[in-house]
């Protein structure tokens, strides 16, 4: 006998196999369901009310919130729907800042898409909200409350997801608004940077702040000499962009596009990585050496996270890793080259552009204690998707160019920085490291430790001297609040914590094309692909870091230069 539960939908029997509400069995089965406030990471808030469905009986639900039922029969397209959904859209608009064509979501706007698919051509009502001022005071993000169409994704994200909380709602009824508490500028509240309301937001309401402007004018300078470094999560994203297959490498495309923009040398950010890897793992030998009581050792290459703890966890700030990030690495030893070259030469301006996955980044780089003499050591940090705007204005076309190798000296990465873009990544680079020669035969042993996968919070035990290490890894910064926790009331005790503050590590960090389910399995694949494909497997056995230790890092060069504190 078939126990299967069914529902039908439109006139067809769907299978109901776990779902949680209609609108997963509607998706299901085909049809694409318009919304613009449901994410299956997040809670359930039912407030665009795009979703709504009719039942046998003419009643009128939300899909989101409603769960399936065996013999449920559903239409999701009727004259009824159609003309509520043109309504809402239409009352949405009313009250909606509409310069679309120089909105930093132009083309990437839901609404927009919504309103061009249900043929929306006039509107007929009149705003009715007082039109505020954009909040331009972050380093990272900017809001414009006159696009907010109140979804309350950006709330439940902050919230649920990150656990920080600086936006919420205000007011009620036709009054209410995403803001601030008492509508502070967001640089003023406990915002940690880390973007993901601007990459949820399916609006302008929210974007990621644009820095373009100035990279343009350093590179038509001709007394300027700007160095671009690309971070590894970068390099299975971008493609996205450009309709190449997700998770494809274009790591050399970016690098012929960047010469082809003006940009004097081009590295890659995994030989940073390959520095933070030993750097941090002698960080932690030597505390495991001396019984030091200030463990776990928590990873420092997360901006958003760095600036979480400060915040909220001040206590911790010993465990906090001294090592700078990758992207401070490289550039630090950028420009400690550059003025080396520049002695006995006329003196030019060495300027280094990073590309990141992160928004958090922009404001790392403007950090006080990551500086180079009396300027940053950063000039300029632009997204993944800023990259793919440049290239688009310069008239690229992206997916015919050939692709190039990166600039020596620095032109070697093993393939444990590689990794150091997806959560776990830091660990299993840290694991090769503490393990010595002997790593390079248990590779596929390490890689099934525990290290990879999406699980917010993974555990991993490995062999140490004459006992073990016990480590964790934990991304979004909810997961790492409840590990905090766990630690503090002693409930369990760890070597060594790998924090990344986006869901998925940096794969799926706000600056990249956006991913709905927050950590895309195609952009991990690629990176463990360019890790087998590397003929370095270990940081300690990059011929570059071993160069530098002995030349431009020798003696206390290497902590001056790769660690902020």
């Amino acid at each position: 006998m078939n126990n299967k539960k069914f529902m039908v939908i439109d006139g067809l029997p769907v299978a109901i196999e776990g779902e949680k509400n209609i609108l997963d069995v509607i998706r299901k089965a085909g049809i694409d369901l318009p919304t613009l406030c449901y994410y299956s990471a997040l809670s359930t808030y039912g407030a665009c009310r795009m979703c709504v469905v009719e039942g046998k009986h003419g009643e009128i639900m939300a899909s989101c919130s409603t769960p399936p039922r065996s013999g449920m029969e559903i239409k999701t397209n009727t004259p009824r729907l159609q003309k509520y959904r043109r309504m809402i859209l239409e009352l949405m608009l009313a009250d909606h800042c509409r310069d679309c064509t120089t909105c930093e979501k132009n083309f990437d706007c839901k609404l927009q898409d919504l309103a061009q698919r249900f043929g929306l051509k006039d509107v007929r009502f009149e705003p009715y909200s007082i039109w505020d001022e954009k909040d331009e005071s972050s380093l990272s993000i900017s809001r414009d409350p006159n696009k907010c169409i109140i979804c309350g994704d950006c709330v439940r994200m902050c919230s649920e997801i990150q656990n920080v909380g600086a936006i919420d709602y205000a007011y009620r009824g036709s009054n209410m608004q995403v803001t601030t508490a008492f509508n502070m500028p967001i640089s003023e509240t406990n915002c940690v940077n880390c973007g993901q309301c601007a990459a949820i937001c399916p609006t302008g309401a929210i974007t990621i702040k644009n820095d373009l402007d100035a990279l343009w004018e350093d590179l038509y300078d001709d007394d300027t000499i700007v160095v671009a470094q690309i971070a590894p999560a970068v390099r299975v994203a971008l493609g996205d962009e450009f309709d190449i297959p997700k998770g494809t490498n274009v790591m050399g495309k970016i690098v012929s596009a960047l010469r082809r923009m003006g940009f004097d040398e081009v590295y890659d950010t995994a030989t940073g990585a390959d520095l933070t890897v030993i750097e941090e793992a002698r960080e932690l030998m030597a505390k495991l050496e001396k019984g030091d009581n200030k463990l776990p050792l928590f990873t420092s290459c997360c901006p958003a996270w760095v600036r979480y703890a400060e915040i909220n966890h001040p206590e911790l700030l010993d465990n906090v890793s001294s090592c700078k990030s990758p992207m401070e690495m490289l550039g630090s030893v950028l420009k400690e080259r550059a003025k080396l070259n520049e002695k006995g030469k006329k003196p030019k301006k060495t300027k280094v552009v990073a590309i990141m996955p992160c928004t958090a980044k922009k404001y790392e780089i403007h950090r006080d204690d990551m500086t180079y003499g009396d300027e940053p050591t950063i000039a300029h940090s632009i997204t993944t998707v800023e990259l793919a705007n440049m290239i688009r204005e310069a008239g690229l076309r992206f997916e015919e160019i050939m692709p190039e190798a990166v600039d020596m000296p620095f032109g070697i990465a093993s393939g444990a920085g590689i990794i150091f873009g997806v959560t776990g990544g830091v660990t299993e680079a840290v694991i090769r490291y503490v393990m010595g020669e002997e790593a390079r035969y248990h590779l596929a042993d390490i890689s099934f430790t525990g290290v990879r996968g999406f699980d917010g919070l993974k555990e991993v035990k490995v062999p140490y001297k004459d006992g073990e290490l016990s480590i964790a890894v934990v991304s979004g910064l909810k997961n790492a609040e409840n590990l905090i926790q766990k630690i503090q009331s002693g409930e369990v005790h760890y070597d060594f914590v790998e924090v990344m503050a986006c869901e998925g590590g940096c794969i799926a960090g706000a600056g990249q094309p956006f991913v709905v389910d927050r950590a895309k399995p195609e952009r991990s694949a690629g990176m463990y692909e360019a890790d087998r494909m590397s003929n370095v497997k270990l940081s300690a056995e990059n011929p570059v870091a071993e160069a530098l230790y002995n030349g431009l890092l020798a003696g206390d060069k290497a902590h001056h230069l790769l660690h902020y504190k």
